[in-house]
């Protein structure tokens, strides 16, 4: 009879080192062990109840023989019944009967106690020296049993839950790390090619990098905060290329440039015959962007009515088009910029309270150049460099040049210094880029409108002086409306400027009606040319 029992026993345990290829599948594994001792060794209703940092307590991690609701109901105190006593004490625990012993609390209620003459085995899992688990199973009651000997197979089979559970903790984390190695490689290897990658050494910039190359291989959704002008569709980009999604498209939407009334099916599509003009189906922006990456540029503009609509994409990532009662399926990772505070349109019902914390899984803030001034000289460098090249030019800065360009305030941030850079290369004479070019395009004459306008720009409620400057800006201002659409947002970024600063120019001139009448026009010319 031993010699059978220590036969089983032997077998069980060629039978749990076989399971150590699924060690990956870290539950899978545990229950398999688990699933042998009852076969094998009828040692029944088998446990492996872990320790959770998180919640500070005990909870069974895998079962065999409990269904899932008596799974769920195994939660322990460290201080709790026989699981936390053998997890405090680092010793096995044998109760012969466990009619009889007041401390078994039978909390997954698995086992009939008045009917049962049932043993109950406990054994410590060591993990370098520390227990981090519990392994209990229970036997039925004999005299001719020895707990000795199942106490002694029990911690065998404890120490290899112990190196299973290692392992797995040293692939996840090793996976964990080479995708953050992966990332920086892929970061290098733009930089070294003149990619996508993150101009600036500040410790802003960096943190903003750091935070960036963290989240990329995630899937978790990503707001980047700023103001105008400061890099976040740049940013947007890079956690594309370094997401495991970067083989797939990237769609980009600008939720200001579109007019509301297209927007919903420019984003989600439409039916054949969903309104006048649709001759055909047509997919939507999130459709094109299966498998890959959306960006919401300027999502705080979006209408209230297609807040709710791209709320349950988010949630469920399904959506209907326009004209349908068909659900469409997509895997889409959402990105969103915004330069407007998001909380305060919520408070004020502008902007929907759900969405909100939908799109600020992973918050990004991107820092004005004001604020990180050290990036300058490297942000000059590197457009002068990438236009120069555009325009087979080779240029640099004189001393006086480049000391003017690192003082001026930058209130367009990065896109100012990238449109300053194309206007100067192209007027530029010859290699060298002095001060009286780049004072010219700073702080131009009386007659140039963006005199006024940085100006403005560094103090928006001062009034100007020059009644005829104000002329001058004020036809800068229509102009950039009409090249714009009258879409307010792009005609402010057309001219370097933030939205509350334009929208204190039309108060200013007194253009609200000129706005309004004009933008209805402009709708009603796109819908008849559809």
């Amino acid at each position: 009879m031993e010699y059978i029992v220590h036969n089983q026993k032997f077998a069980a345990l060629l039978g749990i080192c076989e399971v150590i290829e699924q060690a990956l599948d870290l539950e899978r594994t545990l229950e398999n062990i688990l699933g042998i001792l009852s076969d094998q060794l009828s040692m029944q209703r088998a446990t492996i109840t872990l320790y959770d940092p998180e919640t500070g307590q005990l909870s069974i991690n895998a079962s065999h023989g409990l269904s899932l609701e008596e799974k769920k109901r195994g939660v322990y105190n460290l201080n709790e019944g026989i699981t936390g006593r053998i997890f405090q004490t680092a010793q096995p625990y044998i109760v012969p009967d466990i009619r009889k012993e007041p401390h078994f609390l039978n909390k997954t209620g698995s086992r009939s106690i008045s009917k049962s003459a049932i043993s109950f085995l406990g054994v410590p899992i060591l993990m370098h020296g520390e227990v981090v688990g519990v392994l209990n199973v229970d036997r039925l009651f004999t005299e001719e049993i020895s707990y000795e000997e199942d106490i002694e197979f029990l911690k065998i089979v404890a120490t290899l839950i112990a190196q299973f559970t290692s392992l797995n903790e040293k692939v996840i984390k090793r996976e964990a790390r080479l995708k953050q190695e992966n990332v920086s490689l892929k970061n290098q290897i733009s930089r070294e090619n003149d990619g996508l990658y993150m101009v600036g050494k500040s410790s802003a910039m960096l943190e903003v990098q750091q935070t960036m190359e963290k989240v990329a291989p995630t899937s978790a959704t990503v707001i980047l905060l700023g103001e105008s002008g400061v890099g976040k569709s740049h940013i947007a980009k890079n956690i594309h290329q370094l997401s495991d999604r970067s083989n797939y498209p990237f769609i980009k939407v600008d939720c200001t440039s579109i007019p509301e009334n297209l927007l919903e099916s420019e984003l989600f599509g439409y039916e054949k015959g969903a309104f006048t003009g649709a001759y055909q189906s047509r997919q939507g922006r999130f459709e094109e962007a299966d498998k890959g990456t959306i960006f919401l540029d300027e999502v705080g503009e979006l209408p209230y009515s297609i807040q709710t609509k791209l709320l349950r994409v988010l949630q469920d990532k399904e959506f209907e088009r326009l004209g349908s009662n068909k659900t469409v399926k997509i895997d889409v990772r959402v990105l969103a910029a915004t330069n407007k505070d998001l909380e305060e349109l919520t408070s004020r019902g502008e902007f929907r309270l759900d969405l909100y914390y939908r799109l600020n899984v992973f918050p990004i803030w991107v820092p004005p150049l004001r604020e990180r001034r050290d990036d300058i000289p490297e942000l000059l460098n590197h457009f002068l460099i990438k236009v120069s090249k555009k325009y087979s030019r080779k240029l640099h800065f004189t001393p006086n040049a480049l000391e003017m360009l690192i003082n001026y305030s930058w209130p367009g941030n990065v896109r100012e210094i990238e449109n300053l850079m194309e206007r100067v290369v192209i007027m530029s004479e010859g290699e060298r880029i002095d001060a009286d070019l780049i004072r010219s395009y700073l702080h131009p004459p009386g007659h140039k409108q963006e005199k006024s306008l940085s100006r403005a720009m560094e103090a928006p409620q001062e009034e100007a002086s020059n009644s005829s400057l104000e002329q001058m800006e004020k036809k800068e201002v229509l102009a950039a409306l009409e090249r714009n659409f009258w879409i307010q947002s792009k005609a402010a970024r057309d001219l370097g400027l933030t939205k509350r600063q334009m929208g204190y120019r039309i108060k200013k001139f007194e253009l609200e009606e000129t706005v309004e009448r004009r933008k209805r026009e402009s709708k009603h010319q796109n819908w008849a040319s559809s």
